[in-house]
């Protein structure tokens, strides 16, 4: 996946197109970026801006917009009309996810657009935004209203969403019992996306929530689940923020959870797969990675969703969670007893082409009759279990792939092992290619 972050650029890379590189890399996705402006800042004051020029804003979107397919991409900081009317110009008849974060100040201080700029701003960047997502100040200076009894903060949402953005999110409406809520605001719907608060002052919460929207919606994910997301990203960025300089503390998107991030990845990539369509099951896919020495499938990650197939496209529908996954990971798991070193595992299509290509890749390959399984195993609801282990049996090696040709209601599968995600897409690649 290739995201693209159009925005200015912060030496600290506490905000900017650097945080929303960070941000990218740290979702498995590219980053590209396009540098609207220069800025002078530090963790404790704002410096200079350096607009860059119409003729180098227009040659770095032609360069980019060219030569990669971009599946999302962001606007942050559009300083001058100028730069505005240029970025409509490129992008509006562009047909992807556009997230536009108006940063109009920043955290340490500086001025991020003219004021002369807002009502260009108004006119050609909102209408690009598939999301908008300023704060409580960024939403009163673009709709002009401040937020009182008269004017709530729905009745300001929709006055953005009239000058032409498809979905609203106002973030950092204050709560009770410490609660921090977002309002959304879509085509012909409303409600309040809420979280924990945490009580600091931090650089780059505002650019790590937008570039999760982003990610999240280019995986199409609906509105509602891609603001979860990015509050919870958000929240757990605050929470590692670390005093870098000798002023305010930086967001951290660093994720500690390595085996997340490496299935991410390859979960991206697997979509990625041309025709891979043809190798989703009725019962769609699921991907799984195991943590070492997995006791149960609480211990493997997976989708809560699946997989799925959408015409000639693939979809990933729900979020990857501990024991999100049933069939693949109990499989996983009856390999990984045997064989400790296996802990990932991925269910494609029985089909017998795929069963030759197999074979005549000299993978390692095992199966089970569905047919033969004991009535006791059928009462327990254990048949993944028991055909694993009964197509393992004599294994003295780990296989590459254990696959059954089904049972009266039960459809035929093939699952791919391997010790990781990235080594079970390389024998995807050979298996596909």
């Amino acid at each position: 996946m290739n995201l693209l972050s159009i925005g200015g650029s912060d030496p600290s890379s506490g905000a900017g197109i650097q945080s929303d590189v960070k941000s990218f890399s740290e979702f498995g996705a590219y980053g590209l970026t396009v540098i609207t402006a220069i800025t002078g800042q530090n963790t404790s004051s704002f410096g200079m801006i350096e607009p860059v020029s119409k003729t180098i804003l227009k040659n770095q979107l032609d360069s980019v917009l060219s030569d990669f397919k971009i599946d999302g991409i962001k606007i942050g900081m559009v300083y001058n009309s100028e730069i505005i009317k240029t970025i409509h110009q490129q992008l509006k008849k562009i047909k992807i996810p556009i997230v536009v974060d108006p940063v109009i100040k920043s955290t340490t201080g500086g001025s991020l657009i003219e004021n002369k700029a807002i009502k260009d701003f108004q006119k050609y960047i909102i209408p690009l935004a598939t999301v908008i997502t300023p704060n409580k100040f960024e939403a009163e200076i673009l709709s002009k209203s401040k937020v009182n009894s008269k004017n709530t903060i729905e009745k300001i949402a929709n006055k953005i969403q009239k000058m032409g953005a498809k979905n609203v999110v106002i973030t950092g409406i204050e709560g009770k019992n410490k609660k921090i809520s977002d309002l959304v605001l879509e085509k012909s719907t409303k409600y309040l996306v809420s979280g924990d608060k945490i009580s600091s002052t931090n650089h780059g919460s505002g650019c790590n929530y937008s570039a999760a929207i982003l990610f999240a919606i280019a995986n199409k994910k609906t509105i509602r689940q891609s603001v979860k997301y990015a509050k919870e990203f958000a929240y757990n960025s605050i929470k590692s923020a670390k005093k870098i300089g000798k002023g305010i503390r930086i967001t951290g998107v660093e994720n500690k959870d390595r085996i997340n991030t490496e299935l991410s990845q390859s979960i991206n990539e697997f979509v990625k797969i041309k025709n891979i369509y043809k190798n989703i099951p009725e019962c769609q896919t699921n991907f799984v990675y195991s943590k070492e020495k997995p006791k149960s499938t609480q211990d493997i990650l997976g989708l809560s969703g699946r997989i799925v197939k959408a015409g000639n496209e693939v979809i990933v529908a729900g979020n990857l969670t501990y024991g999100g996954s049933k069939h693949v990971a109990t499989a996983l798991l009856a390999v990984n007893k045997k064989f400790p070193s296996i802990h990932s595992a991925i269910n494609l299509k029985y089909q017998n082409s795929t069963i030759s290509k197999i074979k005549k890749l000299k993978f390692l390959i095992s199966s089970y009759d569905r047919t033969l399984e004991p009535n006791n195993v059928k009462k327990k609801g254990s048949t993944v279990e028991w055909g694993i282990k009964t197509a393992i049996k004599e294994s003295k090696v780990p296989p590459d792939v254990i696959f059954h040709k089904g049972d009266f209601g039960k459809e035929p599968m093939i699952i791919i092992f391997g010790e990781t995600p990235k080594n079970i897409l390389k024998k995807l690649s050979k298996i596909t290619g």
